[in-house]
């Protein structure tokens, strides 16, 4: 039994590393650093305005070209500077039609449809601009987010700037928004942290940049682009920074089976990119950044999730062993697992229902994410994830 209990203490150790005690560590070594280093000065550089564009990969968006080019020309950037390129690769719904009726921007497209990564690699070619920034069609960007990342590429350690995601916040929201919201807030303390310590681990899709010269073509078969573009960078020994002031806002997935469906995608790509960024994990080699990318990413798409599949069966035996209905630490803190994944069935229950209880659809959120791990590695093995766009539907 001392051996179970080990083993249950292991397991659980790497679940609250993964998920909460990275970021107490990384707040205490964040702390350190300013003490000794100082906090690094966040203030503009006014006159850094080189040529940027705005590239943006898009499949089957005519709903959205309208306000996302409204969006684009009221952005707070020099408009000369300012170049607008879209590649619609694959669109049967008019969407280049529509682009082409606006002056100012280019539009490159083909029939074929090859997915986000072909449609990136191949509009890559046509870019010239020192700085590029990739965003989504269906995401509109703050109107300072352009100047905000590329003031952070007047430091020539600076390879990668990732903006923020922010989700639409509204009181119907249910277990997809609250809990999606609540994760991506925390999501972003952590990576200002990472950044303030030395480099984000990743960047998000839905708005980031980098310097055009550092742009490494991308295998075909690629599910997370951004994820592997921007770690790309940072193994040749520039850093990924973060601005949470440059933002893409876009609405929660519609429901929790919708946001089910692109975790699955995620996680797919996240074990895809454990594998084809395996060099990463040599500590000896890349220092602090393996140890971000280990703790915050590779952690969460390998061990936590099955180390939470096996806490159950692990704490049960022990559970059983102390006395199952005894007031005893072990058996208590079975019943308090069981009471978790109970909230994550009542959560699911309450889910798009008039009863709002938001405490319970984090549960739900954090129940799921961890679902799409096992999902995603088994549709990973069986290579069945397609590279195409397979947008999740969004809320109104």
């Amino acid at each position: 039994m001392t051996a179970l209990k080990i083993i249950f203490w292991a397991l659980f150790f790497i679940v609250f590393y993964a998920y909460l005690g990275y970021g107490i560590l990384l707040f205490v070594l964040v702390r350190l650093k300013r003490m000794f280093a100082g906090k690094k000065p966040a203030g503009f550089v006014n006159n850094y305005e080189p040529d940027v564009t705005l590239f943006i990969a898009a499949y089957n968006e005519r709903d959205f070209v309208d306000a996302k080019i409204k969006n684009s020309r009221e952005l707070e950037y020099p408009a000369e500077k300012l170049h607008i390129v879209w590649v619609t690769d694959g669109s049967d719904d008019g969407t280049p039609e529509v682009l082409k009726k606006y002056d100012g921007v280019t539009v490159y497209h083909l029939p074929a449809r090859n997915g986000k990564i072909g449609a990136m690699n191949r509009g890559m070619k046509f870019v010239t601009t020192p700085v590029v920034v990739f965003c989504d069609a269906n995401t509109m960007l703050g109107n300072e987010s352009i100047r905000r990342i590329v003031n952070l590429f007047s430091n020539p350690k600076v390879g990668c700037v990732s903006g923020e995601k922010r989700i639409f916040s509204k009181d119907k929201d249910a277990a997809a928004g609250a809990g999606e919201g609540l994760y991506w807030k925390y999501e972003s303390t952590l990576k200002k942290w990472d950044a303030e310590l030395y480099s984000v681990v990743g960047a998000a899709g839905e708005l980031f940049a980098i310097r055009t010269e550092l742009y490494q073509e991308v295998e075909k078969d690629t599910l997370l682009d951004d994820f592997i573009i921007s770690l790309r960078v940072a193994q040749k020994g520039y850093t990924i920074q973060y601005d949470p002031d440059a933002y893409a806002i876009e609405s929660a997935s519609a429901n929790v089976k919708e946001e089910l469906k692109r975790k699955v995608r995620i996680s797919a790509g996240g074990i895809q990119s454990v594998v084809r960024l395996h060099s990463l994990l040599n500590i000896f080699k890349y220092g602090t950044l393996s140890f971000q990318y280990i703790s915050h990413r590779v952690l969460r798409w390998t061990l936590a999730p099955i180390s939470l599949l096996l806490m159950i069966p692990t704490g049960l035996f022990i559970a059983i062993d102390k006395g199952i209905f005894s007031l005893q630490f072990y058996p208590v803190l079975f019943w308090l697992q069981v009471l978790f994944y109970l909230a994550a069935l009542l959560g699911w229950y309450l889910e798009n229902r008039s009863v709002k209880v938001k405490i319970l659809f984090v549960p739900y959120y954090f129940f799921i994410m961890n679902l799409s791990v096992f999902l995603g590695f088994f549709r990973y093995l069986k290579k069945a994830q397609s590279v195409n766009w397979e947008r999740a539907k969004r809320g109104n």
